[in-house]
């Protein structure tokens, strides 16, 4: 079996082709989605990549949460098929409701873009399977809208229910509550991470190094033993 992971175009998409590439370098078959279409292609995964989509106005992921596409992510998320929103698209994944809380402005109004390091929280997602709890890991950030809010109640069921899967470590990039650099559903299935994994899955390209590659092979390799 060979997982077909479908990546989301919208308008103002940037990193949709990088996820591409990081799938394939993964092992799983990248599939393009169109915005306007509602047909997701029978993919086993979705992604919804970084970018600016249509223009970020109102709010970043504000008018792509009504996209048809999205209409469709979220009803087969409901069923449970993975769904990892990147940057713009964890905004998206915020504004659309299938995840709690919102990505607001930096807290010094600067745009970041930075190799962070992180500290992988949760594992039982299959976007976080191929990692260790614990496990130290450096990803590119690259945003201007990634300071994470929440309430107080919604923070800390986050944390109780082991939801935060990923953290800041060192200085903070963006204020994010918590130093939370990405979070999951309650069944696992949907994740959101503010740093960008597809920038970091080849050794010759950046500085990061290929730690990203694991939120995708992780995922590969589930869909496959499936």
């Amino acid at each position: 079996m060979t997982a077909r992971i479908g990546v989301v175009t919208f308008p103002g998409s940037l990193d949709d082709r990088d996820a591409q590439r990081a799938i394939r370098l993964a092992g799983g078959e990248p599939v393009a989605l169109w915005h306007g279409d509602h047909d997701l292609q029978g993919v086993d995964a979705v992604v919804l990549p970084g970018g600016f989509s249509y223009g970020d106005y109102l709010r970043a992921g504000a008018i792509a949460r009504f996209a048809p596409a999205m209409a469709s992510v979220i009803e087969q998320a409901g069923r449970g098929l993975p769904v990892l929103g990147i940057c713009n698209g964890f905004q998206v994944l915020c504004e659309s409701g299938l995840l709690p809380g919102a990505l607001t402005r930096n807290v010094e109004l600067h745009f970041v873009n930075r190799d962070q390091r992180l500290v992988v929280e949760s594992t039982a997602s299959p976007w976080t399977s191929a990692f260790e709890p614990g496990q130290e890991i450096v990803i590119p950030v690259k945003n201007g809208e990634g300071n994470y809010v929440a309430s107080t109640e919604v923070l800390d069921a986050l944390e109780g229910e082991g939801r935060v899967i990923a953290r800041y470590l060192g200085r903070n990039p963006n204020g994010s509550a918590r130093d939370i650099a990405g979070i999951r559903n309650e069944r696992g299935n949907v994740v959101g991470v503010m740093p960008h994994p597809e920038h970091a899955v080849e050794s010759l390209i950046g500085t990061a190094g290929t730690d990203g590659l694991g939120f995708f092979s992780g995922l590969v390799t589930t869909l496959v033993a499936a």
